[in-house]
């Protein structure tokens, strides 16, 4: 098994140099480029030789821009109790996120639409994650709702996916659309809350 670049020798340096790689994508992607290595190389001041060392290709290189946001949850430290009001917070926070994040995410989606191709890290449901920890108390409160179909559906009617469509196609502003998105998830939770639970066909 080949042992990563980055691995050997110098290894703090090569940190270093693979985080300021990464970082002039990003910087870029929020510029409207697309980079290529050669241009993330010229945005860090590394040469292109050393760059693909790090990344072989621009793939390579998006795939590692994508958003680090490592948090298990979107709520303050001491969340309320009430479902409505925790997944308010959490939308809140997830729309903020969404749009601080939008080139990369746009970046990201792009990749993900690649037939065939390896799905980057932000399509792993971590946005699933947050929103079902925001309607946890529904499994106390709501046995008959199923959680995480919810969670599901919730997810489905926002994040970056939504933010383009809203943005781009209905030619709402970025504020307006984040609080559509917001109301969206509001009025699917309520739907659960009054109705039939969502896990049924």
């Amino acid at each position: 098994m080949a042992v990563p670049y980055t691995s050997t020798g110098r290894v703090r340096q090569k940190e270093r140099t693979q985080a300021a790689l990464v970082a002039a994508a990003r910087a870029l992607l929020a510029r409207g480029m697309s980079p290529r290595v050669e241009d993330a190389a010229a945005e860090a001041g590394i040469s292109r030789t050393t760059a693909y060392r790090y990344y072989p290709n621009q793939r390579a290189l998006l795939l590692a821009a994508y958003p680090e946001i490592e948090n298990r949850s979107l709520l303050p430290s001491d969340p309320p109790a009430d479902p409505v009001a925790r997944l308010d917070l959490t939308m809140r926070a997830f729309t903020r996120l969404t749009l601080d994040w939008e080139p990369q995410l746009r970046a990201q989606l792009r990749l993900s639409l690649e037939p065939g191709a390896e799905q980057p890290p932000m399509r792993g449901g971590r946005a699933i994650d947050w929103i079902e920890d925001a309607i946890a108390p529904l499994r106390e409160t709501h046995p008959d709702v199923d959680v995480r179909q919810l969670a599901i559906a919730i997810r489905s009617a926002t994040g970056i996916e939504s933010l383009i469509w809203l943005v781009d196609i209905a030619g709402l502003s970025r504020k307006r659309a984040a609080e559509v998105m917001r109301q969206s998830a509001l009025a699917i939770l309520h739907s659960a809350l009054d109705g039939p639970s969502c896990d049924r066909p």
